[in-house]
């Protein structure tokens, strides 16, 4: 779990001052993890810290620090006091932001409580962020709190809006991991709403929207067209795309193969793309390729970074 500025300064910019709440610490059993988050503004909400009755007073307390400002630190017992049957104990900290107050890039570090200057620790932690380019994890000391900035979203591109797409956009677009470009031939082709974190791109030519995708990107093609998912499997495997994901049944991929080999490619360079996505064990349904599709994502993800963190040792 980490800072996510990115969702903070878009949920600021649509609505101003914006409440902040994350559990800096938990003990025993708890619904969430140090570091879960969620963000408040006086009409709505987004994420999730879990636990029923105390994110509804959480949120309650933070709708009302929103006509105050500052911050709160709350330490909330779990169990008979809430009606629960958890018996752990979390502490939460409530911040409110606004335009004037984001936090800049890097580790995010902040008195919360008190007036203590920054302990040792914390100095430290934040010398190796910025040095050694290691993610401090989530600490609340002696009032001050720090987190790590969440990483850069990994790009994703969804090539086709009809059931499968709209299926995935659905299950992917609320997860903090992905920034969500959706592609199809019209405006007409997408519907009536959209998430807001998702960059929707109407493209008559879909083949040449794909030459404005970063290469690092994971393809997903899913359109209603076979020669236009061949012509966009062509094209990804030609531009060097990190990862291509293609809809389709083992026929179809048979097909794909023979053909993609008569378009000059190696079979080295055709393996690299995934066909079908998702799990087949899960079924056909929109829904259920959608998450298979998020499952594996999300474990290609987590392979990353700790293939990164080897590096790094």
């Amino acid at each position: 779990m980490s800072f996510d500025l990115t969702a903070l300064a878009r949920a600021v910019d649509a609505h101003g001052r914006v409440a902040r709440i994350v559990i800096a610490q938990a003990r025993g059993s708890a619904p969430r993890e140090a570091g879960t988050s969620m963000l408040v503004w006086q009409a709505g909400q987004s994420g999730t810290i879990g636990g029923g009755a105390l994110e509804y007073r959480a949120v309650a307390a933070a709708r009302a620090l929103l006509e105050t400002g500052g911050a709160q630190v709350t330490r909330q017992a779990l169990g008979p006091a809430l009606n629960q049957c958890c018996g752990g104990a979390v502490v939460l900290v409530t911040e409110v932001f606004d335009a004037a107050t984001l936090p800049g890039p890097g580790p995010v570090a902040r008195r919360v409580e008190g007036g203590a200057a920054m302990p040792l620790a914390m100095r430290q932690a934040l010398k190796a962020a910025r040095g050694e380019g290691t993610a401090p994890a989530i600490r609340l000391q002696e009032g001050w709190l720090i987190e790590a900035a969440r990483p850069a979203r990994r790009p994703l591109w969804i090539f086709g809006a009809g059931h499968v797409g709209r299926a995935l956009v659905a299950v992917l677009a609320p997860l903090p991991d992905f920034a969500i470009t959706w592609v199809d031939t019209g405006p007409e082709r997408f519907p009536a709403d959209i998430p807001a974190d998702v960059d929707a791109l109407p493209a008559p030519d879909p083949v040449r929207a794909l030459a404005l995708a970063p290469r690092e990107a994971q393809i997903l093609v899913l359109t209603y067209s076979h020669a236009l998912d061949l012509a966009l499997c062509h094209a990804a495997l030609g531009r060097g795309q990190a990862r291509i994901g293609l809809i389709g049944s083992a026929t179809k991929w048979a097909r794909f193969r023979t053909r993609l080999g008569q378009l000059g490619h190696s079979q080295a360079e055709i393996a690299k793309i995934a066909c079908p996505i998702g799990n087949p064990e899960l079924g056909k349904h929109p829904q259920a390729i959608a998450v298979g599709v998020a499952a594996a994502l999300l474990s290609a993800g987590e392979r990353d970074k700790t293939a990164r963190q080897d590096l790094r040792a």
